[in-house]
């Protein structure tokens, strides 16, 4: 059974930073495409980043030299680290594999 588990959110103030981590069991992060999504309140799910199983990875243009996307193997983890936060960043956070199993989802909040 393939679970993910995402931990790391929070409150931050603008230009701030946070790390999110996406905790797999019963798949591989090496093997798969992960991705990261997030859904603020009013507004459609939207795909933030990208991992595949090569390395590549993609971004939505409006995240592009502030997020990164990260794997690590040994833990069996994929991580989200947002930098120079804004307020529109603010949304609820959620790790995929394959965009066919999800985790819970975590809450960011950023404010000005």
């Amino acid at each position: 059974q393939v679970q993910l588990v995402e931990s790391g959110g929070g409150s931050v103030q603008a230009g701030g930073s946070v790390r999110l981590s996406c905790k797999v069991s019963g798949s591989s992060v090496r093997f798969n495409t992960m991705t990261w999504h997030r859904q603020a309140p009013g507004k459609r799910r939207e795909l933030v980043a990208t991992i595949r199983s090569g390395g590549t990875t993609n971004y939505v243009d409006s995240v592009k030299g502030r997020f990164t996307i990260s794997t690590d193997n040994e833990k069996n983890t994929v991580y989200l680290q947002m930098n120079s936060l804004k307020p529109e960043d603010t949304a609820v956070y959620y790790c995929t594999l394959e965009a066919k199993f999800w985790g819970q989802g975590t809450q960011v909040t950023v404010s000005s």
